[in-house]
């Protein structure tokens, strides 16, 4: 008797009778079979639990060398860092640094205007250049008797404000001639009341290609002005000895240059004196 494909197995000599020591070696062997393939997972679940511990340590311990990528950094914030005591604190001085010396100062009174009073400290070069226009330098002088470089009553007025020097520098230009005089004091406010009262004028200066000019009462352009000690003036006019009107606008370019070139040479005096002091207080 048989059975189909995946029946029992019959030993030999028939009868029906089961072969039992072939059975017996058929479930031991399967038995063998089911333990090795529990024994192989379980190996392999150890070897992907490893894999991942191994993974986790390595993107948690960089060796030191800081966070490894994609992870935010565990430094200490240093806003949170309690202050060591023993550091120097920072230190401030209470008392603002003076002020810088004025150029004023240095012009408004000889106790202070100690440079020297020079003809060519005023008055450089042998001419004087203002924009586009170029004037020629012709005589100079320098006095300690102020009414003598003086017309009219300003004589007079230089005398009575004590006037310790007076300066004069004669321009010209294209036919006009201009003197400007400086007249030197003490102090700030007896320039200023000689301004005030001036009367007459400077006195002009011939000589150095320039012929005798605005004498003789020709008509000629005046003007006064002062700044710190010193009273500057100017007298212009035309050298063939026509008068001047408000016409002539020459004349009246070259004695405001010339005033203005001389306010410029009394600032930077202060200035010059200013910054001398500035560079060594101690002097």
């Amino acid at each position: 008797m048989s059975f189909g494909q995946g029946g029992p197995s019959w030993g030999p000599g028939g009868g029906g009778t089961p072969d039992w020591a072939a059975l017996a070696e058929e479930s031991a062997a399967r038995a063998r079979r089911r333990k090795l393939l529990m024994i192989g997972g379980g190996v392999l679940a150890t070897l992907a639990v490893g894999a991942i511990v191994t993974t986790a340590v390595v993107m948690t311990d960089s060796g030191g060398k800081g966070p490894a990528a994609g992870e935010a950094s565990r430094l200490p914030d240093p806003a949170g860092l309690p202050e060591d005591p023993s550091a120097p604190a920072p230190t401030f001085s209470p008392v603002e640094p003076p002020p810088p010396p004025d150029p004023e100062d240095y012009i408004s009174s000889a106790r202070k205007d100690t440079a020297p009073v020079t003809v060519d400290g005023f008055f450089p070069g042998r001419k004087l250049t203002m924009g586009d226009r170029v004037h020629l330098k012709g005589a100079t002088h320098l006095t300690d008797a102020c009414a003598a470089g003086a017309q009219g009553a300003l004589g007079a007025v230089l005398t009575d404000n004590g006037c310790r020097q007076l300066l004069r520098a004669t321009y010209r230009k294209d036919g006009v001639a201009v003197t400007v005089g400086i007249a030197v004091f003490d102090t700030k406010a007896h320039a200023k009341k000689t301004v005030d009262q001036a009367s007459g004028g400077i006195a002009s200066l011939s000589g150095g290609g320039v012929d005798t000019f605005c004498r003789g009462g020709t008509v000629c352009r005046r003007t006064a002005n002062s700044h710190g000690r010193y009273a500057y003036f100017t007298v212009g006019g035309f050298l063939d000895g026509k008068r001047v009107t408000t016409r002539d606008e020459n004349v009246y370019t070259v004695g405001d240059d010339l005033a203005e070139f001389t306010f410029r040479q009394i600032h930077q005096r202060g200035r010059l004196q200013a910054s001398q002091a500035a560079a060594d207080p101690h002097g």
